[in-house]
């Protein structure tokens, strides 16, 4: 099992190799570098495409120390670094687009090109917190198995959720939900309800940026979405349509045809 040891930690990370510019999946809360499979699949035969996992997250180990989301951000860092990458195509979806917009603002000699999925550059909305409080303690007290319906609502859309036709994609993605370690998963949590806000630094990202959106997503809606983009110079807003929270799972054919699409111009 590949494991980048960087500040501390340890890090779960997968790379195709090859002389192709490199892009960096950043997954979602409670996700791992899995939920980009479809995409590094079809980019894998033009491109280096290296996925990891974020601390306690998927296939790395716990993190040894509390942490937040400038310790993602410099893991993120510190990982591009370790593996000499240069700069990098970097695309971030929901927790992965908070790291990825810090990275752009703050180190944009490492970045080449940025792709936001599902993010927003604002703190999380109040009312959300003690949603997502309550559901920590849930999940302390009585593992993910009885969250896994309100949690799967919460990450795909609609359309998703009621085809027959993906039941079996659904039992997967409720299989690894089901199988989520509380602690560790909290830790994660706590580093998105507790994010700063980065909308002030939206201005200095100089690198093309294109935004990608779930038309279903309730997690963090499209108005939210529309203001990152419109702050960030020459940022580029794509809908998916019949996705929600998750959409390079939900739909990843359009994810994929908006990145190639992208990176053909650049």
């Amino acid at each position: 099992m590949p494991l980048l040891d960087i500040n501390g930690t340890s890090l779960f990370y997968e790379d195709t190799k090859g002389s192709g510019p490199p892009i960096l999946f950043s997954h979602g809360l409670l996700w791992s570098g899995e939920m980009f499979s479809a995409q590094i699949k079809a980019l894998r035969t033009s491109h280096r495409c290296i996925c990891y996992d974020h601390r306690g997250q998927g296939q790395s180990p716990p993190s040894p120390t509390p942490f937040d989301m400038e310790t993602l951000f410099d893991d993120a860092v510190a990982l591009i670094e370790k593996l000499e990458l240069g700069p990098v195509h970097f695309v971030g979806l929901s927790m992965g687009g908070f790291v990825g917009m810090r990275l752009a603002a703050r180190r944009p000699e490492y970045i080449k090109s940025l792709v936001l999925i599902e993010t927003a550059a604002d703190p999380e909305p109040r009312l959300n917190i003690p949603k997502y409080k309550a559901l920590a303690l849930l999940a302390s007290l009585l593992g993910y198995r009885m969250l896994v319906p309100p949690i799967m609502k919460i990450m795909f859309g609609t359309a998703f959720r009621q085809d027959p036709q993906r039941a079996e994609l659904r039992r997967k993605m409720e299989d690894h939900l089901a199988s989520l370690r509380p602690a560790e998963t909290q830790a994660a949590l706590r580093s998105v309800i507790r994010r700063r806000s980065i909308e002030q630094e939206l201005a200095s990202i100089q690198t093309p940026t294109l935004v990608l959106h779930g038309s279903e997503d309730t997690a963090i809606r499209l108005p939210r979405a529309q203001k990152m983009a419109e702050a960030i110079p020459g940022a580029r807003l794509v809908l998916i349509p019949r996705a929600g929270h998750t959409s390079t799972v939900e739909e990843p054919e359009a994810v994929t045809a908006a990145l190639a699409a992208f990176y053909q111009h650049l």
